[in-house]
């Protein structure tokens, strides 16, 4: 079996504000041999306009969309971004959710290829063969907006869990929303921006640094009873890949997200810190 067939690199890179961009870019240059996925396609299913903006497909479906890539049992699928993992970390996240546990992510993305002199390739994607992946037992574990709903009338006081929202501290404290239609978080809700856990250069920080941080946010939480949510299940992902690779294993996702809750007008909002 050829390189090929063993490592299927996906190129995920997307703007939020342009959906377009990503498939543009990749189209200018990509990694050799890499297929590209796109977040509002691929990696979404359709919207209802009460399901959030980046609802999950079936695995089934998942799972078909990486076989038709070629990708079988026996794959390691590594994704990339130019965002610091920002979209790249939904990939690591969804192939772990239906069971296919050989995955990764490009720490600093393309940039960090170009910058170690890697090549680019405007050569389209073709798979040498269909593959065939099962879903299996996941090791994503899903919180539901029912979950959610229950976490917070429960209150502050009877919480066994812990919800950390990953959208910039702006968005979390409700100053302004670019993108969803209210502005503010789940009451209870902590923030860690995905982006604290990168450094300046786009990669992620030490595993012992990522570590330090988020025990001093979850102090003795075990991480199994964390929650990670954002704006609408993307960037929470990257906060699980955080702990992940802080040794921190376990966390749920809540995959609706804020523009899922925030569609429901009589669910609650907070705002400020």
């Amino acid at each position: 079996m050829g390189i090929r067939e063993q490592v299927l690199l996906v190129d995920c890179r997307h703007d939020l504000m342009n959906p377009d961009a990503g498939l543009q870019a990749y189209a200018q240059g990509h990694l050799p041999g890499a297929a590209f996925l796109g977040i509002d396609t691929d990696l979404s299913a359709p919207k209802t306009g009460s399901n959030g903006r980046h609802p999950l497909p079936e695995p089934e479906a998942f799972a078909a969309c990486l076989a038709s890539l070629g990708a079988n049992e026996h794959t390691l699928v590594i994704a990339y971004d130019a965002s610091g993992g920002m979209f790249a970390s939904r990939l690591w996240w969804m192939c772990r959710w239906i069971g296919h546990l050989k995955c990764g992510v490009l720490d600093g993305g393309i940039q960090h290829w170009i910058s170690a002199d890697g090549p680019l390739s405007t050569e389209p994607f073709q798979a040498t063969s269909k593959g065939r992946i099962s879903v299996r037992p996941s090791l994503a574990p899903l919180w539901s907006l029912d979950h959610v709903q229950a976490w917070v009338a429960d209150g502050s006081d009877q919480h066994i869990a812990t919800l950390i929202d990953a959208r910039a501290g702006e968005r979390f404290r409700g100053e302004t929303e670019p993108l969803d239609p209210v502005a503010g978080h789940i009451p209870g809700a902590l923030n860690r921006a995905f982006a604290e856990n990168l450094e300046p250069g786009g990669r992620f920080k030490p595993a012992t640094k990522l570590r330090e941080e988020f025990l001093a946010l979850i102090g003795e939480q075990d991480p199994m009873d964390v929650v990670h949510m954002c704006g609408s299940g993307v960037t929470g992902c990257h906060n699980i890949l955080a702990m992940e690779i802080a040794g921190l294993a376990g966390s749920a996702l809540y995959a609706g997200s804020w523009s899922e809750w925030c569609s429901r007008p009589e669910l609650p909002v907070a705002t400020g810190a």
